[in-house]
């Protein structure tokens, strides 16, 4: 995708402004979310990556220039600037898959004010969507409690990047892959799939349909069984197998999509342990979402595995973050937002995560970079002078990360439930330099 264009006018129209005013020291830009949505007690970092991608390749086509010289909204000296932009700042950034809270900045930008401007729109719809649909899978993993859990959503996807994106997003929380071919291809994450009612309405019988698509794809076949009766299909699919398994063709599963999920999957599983398929699994989908996940497995219905679409690419409960990408620094003086609501925390942050005695996060403490603190210290540069320091980081190793913050969560924030908000303290050092900013914008007003 040519990225350049894709940012706010107001973007172009400020970094005009600074550079015809002169206005090009250094600058630092914090991303962090303000408040939790009322269903979140945590949020999952997701995004960085693309980010890292953006900042590096970011170079305007003469298509570019050439749309905005007809524009007319610039002049043609700014233009000629844009001819040769790049990004030559440094990123300092929580890794992917880190657990987090609100105030707390997961990505900070340290560039020439300009640049460190215009690339603000794209950085949050990077990094916004991706930390949105982590954050919610997050949430389905724990409800599913090790079951299997497969991303079922690019059709309800708002585009097809939001798509892909929360595929990935997906992955990296804890689903065990994705529907989406394009996403194994792109991520190199497994990809999964069974078959729709319309290829079983497509035959005769269900039994002709099941045999047909067992015998074109004999590996890992899992069988839709409720396009009409569902009981009647699933004594059909085991019918289908029986024959199937002298020709060596095992049948992994059934899937479920529609009415009472969990007296079916126990009527289902009585279906095929009878007939000697106890090894086979019943995979459930159709408009799940983690409260539904959760009563199923608390019902103890015999579900292995669910397939999440629209709940999951949509966030459906909580859709968006407020959060905010903010100048905290500018020519080696902090900056401070002190608008009613929105008020910043200013200057260059670093997060310290302090353990309990059980091993699992007891609190966070937010202060400026360079005070000393005990704990574990969350934000580390990933990339100087507009160049990564270190090769992407593995979907593997992120995903790793990020099962082991859900380990490590209180327990309490591994509920659904509302609970106390984990305690995220503002360190000593961090508060006076707030007062000092109030102080000096309050003396020069």
């Amino acid at each position: 995708m040519d990225d350049f264009l894709l940012t706010d006018l107001y973007e172009l129209a400020m970094m005009q402004a600074y550079l015809e005013a002169g206005e090009t020291d250094i600058a630092v830009f914090e991303f962090f979310v303000r408040k939790l949505p009322s269903s979140r007690s945590f949020l999952m970092a997701a995004g960085l990556e693309q980010c890292l991608e953006f900042l590096e390749s970011l170079r305007a086509a003469e298509a570019d220039l050439d749309w905005l010289r007809r524009s007319g909204r610039f002049s043609a000296d700014f233009i000629d600037t844009l001819a040769d932009f790049q990004f030559t700042g440094d990123v300092h950034a929580m890794p992917e898959g880190t657990v987090f809270f609100p105030d707390e900045p997961i990505l900070r930008i340290t560039a020439p004010l300009p640049e460190a401007q215009f690339v603000e729109t794209r950085l949050i719809n990077l990094l916004h969507f991706q930390t949105v649909i982590a954050s919610k899978a997050a949430r389905m993993v724990l409800a599913a409690k090790g079951r299997q859990l497969i991303d079922f959503g690019l059709r309800r996807a708002h585009g097809a990047e939001a798509g892909l994106l929360a595929a990935r997003a997906s992955y990296i929380a804890g689903f065990a892959g994705s529907a989406t071919v394009e996403a194994g291809r792109r991520f190199d994450l497994p990809v999964y799939g069974t078959m729709a009612h319309s290829f079983v309405q497509a035959f005769e019988n269900e039994s002709a349909a099941f045999e047909a698509f067992a015998r074109a794809r004999p590996d890992g076949v899992i069988l839709l069984i409720d396009t009409y009766d569902t009981l009647a299909g699933a004594k059909r699919a085991v019918e289908v197998a029986t024959r199937l398994k002298e020709d060596g063709i095992r049948l992994a599963g059934v899937r479920l999509d529609s009415g009472d999920l969990g007296a079916l999957a126990n009527s289902v599983r009585d279906v095929l342990d009878t007939a000697g398929f106890n090894d086979a699994a019943i995979f459930a989908s159709g408009g799940l979402d983690e409260a539904e996940i959760a009563r199923l497995l608390e019902s103890r219905a015999p579900i292995e595995g669910f397939g999440v679409g629209t709940s999951l690419t949509t966030s459906s409960d909580a859709p968006a973050l407020d959060c905010a990408y903010k100048l905290q620094e500018y020519a080696g003086i902090a900056r401070r937002k002190t608008s009613t609501g929105k008020a910043t925390w200013p200057g260059r942050k670093q997060v310290w995560r302090q353990p309990g005695a059980d091993g699992r996060m007891a609190g966070d403490l937010l202060s400026i970079e360079d005070a000393a603190h005990d704990g574990l210290t969350l934000i580390a540069q990933v990339m100087k002078n507009g160049k990564r320091l270190v090769k992407p980081v593995p979907l593997e190793t992120i995903r790793a990360r990020a099962s082991r913050e859900l380990d490590q969560l209180p327990v309490r924030l591994q509920s659904l439930e509302p609970s106390p908000a984990y305690p995220v303290r503002i360190g000593a050092e961090l508060r006076a330099i707030a007062k000092e900013v109030d102080a000096r914008v309050a003396s020069t007003s």
